[in-house]
């Protein structure tokens, strides 16, 4: 009996027990739930809010928009104007096994999208019956009015969601600047220019949704879970302006068109921040209908990646190194017999003519070959060679566009007596059209060369913006020499063979260059075709631009001063006004 009634009490005794534990274990379980349903409802809310969300608006929030390239307008930074920008469009897709009926729900398709093949058609109506399918596509670049209209018809299984077609609102205009965005495969890629040497910050970074799934691909509740949304691209802010930038490509283009020739170039740029406010190449495209161009060599930008002998614009550098070096002055002379001998070769004057006693400004008017020759002489092959250098050519800027060559000027580092003469006037050697408008800028901002830029920024796609400042390369010249030669390059304008590139009432420097253009099958030069070209800055004493004109293969006449000197004085002009300078006379 006592046994027994000790086994009650004991029972008695555990019983509490075992009811503490079921209810720790509803507490806890309880708990689990809880925590479950904040994680659901508060931590993973994106996720399951882009699961519950239809197709149209995952596709939102996994696809990103890619930036805008713009440039800014002169009187207001804040204003932006589109050079390159997205249109909205739809995508009009199926679910098949959503639709009942196949049959209407073609015939209200076909009457509202503009399918009018009938092959097309009928390719439409085998997708739409496709009983088990979950995705068949209808037609991209779907106007918004029409998918208005099929909201009003709410047609079961047919679905759409937003695309975007790149647009080019200034059609021909900056084309090789800006590039296009082109197709490869399935995909989308930047191609020449801005478009595709930014084409990684301008598209973006896609979204992904990653989670578990069962056997039978159903979302697994309890699973791993990701949801990463889209980052849109950035926007490129162009140093271009879009007034010069018009300006220039139209002149440009008619140039080339009046003289039968075969293309050209131009560049201006401001010489003291190195900011490019206009880059024309002709013959260009129309961006928006890149696809109807034959020929791809259209696309290269040529004023980056074309080179060429430049002929007698490059002897304001040979005289730079001269005067820098004191080695002359603006009034040394020399006597000119029409030639100079070097082994068995004979260099002559474009001209043909000994001109006599001439100062060293006088070279310059007169573009004579032999008076370049004499300045290089005085500077000899090894110094020639270090100014070359040091104005910028045989090197790449690292523009940030797409396609940009750094020019041939090896045949200076033999330092033979042939190739410095040769080179003085601009033969023998090859650089690029920006190559040569940035060495004119550095002798029109006191002797500093500065890194050109056509990035004015970038912006992110939460507003931060990411500002290009200027930069310095080196000193190239003294500010002395800089205004030295300015000034000499005034009296080519004013007295030489530049002076249809001269603006009454202001004081232009600058040279004109026809240069020969070298054999393709074989050594010598095509004595058929030349290359016109014209470099300067105005106004002389404050210059708030540097230009180079570049006029390939004129059919009706042989001269620069006749064909890219002009194109030069009409856009000093344009620029001199729109800058408001007054006159200096």
């Amino acid at each position: 009996m006592v046994v027994k009634s000790r086994h009650k009490r004991e029972s008695k005794k555990k019983s509490p027990d075992r009811i503490d534990i079921l209810v720790a274990v509803i507490f806890i379980f309880a708990a689990v739930i809880c925590v479950r349903l904040i994680d659901l409802q508060i931590f993973q809310h994106g996720f399951y809010e882009a699961l519950a969300a239809d197709q149209h608006e995952l596709h939102e929030k996994l696809s990103p928009k890619r930036g805008e390239i713009l440039v800014r307008d002169r009187n207001d930074n804040s204003i932006l104007y589109p050079l390159a920008t997205n249109k909205t469009y739809y995508f009009v897709y199926a679910e098949p096994m959503r639709i009942a009926d196949p049959k209407a729900v073609e015939e209200k398709l076909f009457e509202l999208l503009p399918i009018e093949e009938e092959e097309e058609k009928d390719a439409i109506k085998e997708r739409l019956r496709k009983e088990n399918d979950l995705y068949e596509p209808i037609q991209h670049h779907v106007e918004e009015e029409v998918i208005l209209a099929l909201d009003e018809l709410d047609l079961d299984g047919i679905k759409y969601q937003e695309e975007y077609q790149r647009i080019y609102p200034e059609n021909n205009i900056g084309a090789h600047v800006l590039g296009f965005l082109g197709r490869q495969d399935d995909s989308q890629l930047g191609q020449y220019g801005v478009e595709e040497y930014w084409d990684n910050e301008l598209a973006g970074q896609y979204g992904y949704l990653q989670a578990e799934k069962d056997a039978q691909g159903r979302w697994i509740t309890f699973g791993t879970k990701t949801l990463e949304e889209a980052k849109d691209g950035e926007d490129i802010v162009l140093t271009l302006d879009r007034t010069i930038q018009y300006e220039a490509c139209k002149t440009l283009n008619e140039e080339v068109a009046k003289h039968g020739a075969d293309g050209g170039s131009l560049v201006i740029m401001d010489p003291q921040t190195g900011a490019i406010k206009a880059m024309c190449g002709s013959p260009d495209f129309d961006l928006n209908e890149y696809g109807e161009v034959e020929d791809p060599n259209t696309f290269i930008n040529p004023a980056t990646f074309y080179i060429y002998e430049p002929g007698s614009i490059f002897k304001p550098i040979t005289m730079a190194a001269a005067l820098d070096l004191g080695k002359v002055t603006p009034n040394t002379t020399y006597e000119d017999t029409g030639s100079v001998e070097i082994g068995k070769y004979t260099i002559k004057n474009s001209d043909g003519k000994a001109h006599g006693i001439n100062t060293m400004t006088q070279v310059l008017e007169e573009s004579l070959n032999t008076g370049a020759i004499f300045a290089a002489n005085q500077v000899g092959p090894e110094k020639f060679e270090e100014y070359v250098k040091k104005f910028g050519f045989g090197q790449k800027y690292g523009l940030q566009l797409n396609s940009e060559a750094q020019g041939n000027i090896s045949n200076l580092s033999s330092h033979k007596e042939l190739y410095l003469a040769t080179g003085s006037y601009g033969q023998g050697l090859s650089v690029t059209p920006l190559q040569m408008t940035n060495a004119y800028a550095a002798i029109a901002n006191g002797g500093k060369l500065m890194q050109p830029y056509i990035v004015d920024a970038r912006i992110s796609s939460d507003g931060y913006e990411n500002k290009t400042e200027p930069r310095v390369i080196r000193e190239v010249i003294s500010p002395q020499t800089a205004t030295t030669l300015g000034a000499m390059l005034v009296n080519v304008v004013r007295n030489g063979h530049g002076q249809r590139a001269g603006v009454e009432g202001y004081f232009v420097a600058g040279k004109t260059g026809t240069a020969q253009i070298p054999k393709s099958d074989g050594p010598g030069y095509d004595p058929d075709f030349t290359i016109g070209s014209f470099c300067g800055f105005a106004p002389a004493d404050d210059p708030i631009f540097a230009m180079c004109v570049k006029i390939d293969k004129p059919r009706t006449v042989q001269w620069a001063e006749s064909t890219a000197a002009p194109v030069f004085g009409h856009m000093a002009q344009f620029m001199l006004n729109y800058y408001g300078i007054p006159p200096e006379e």
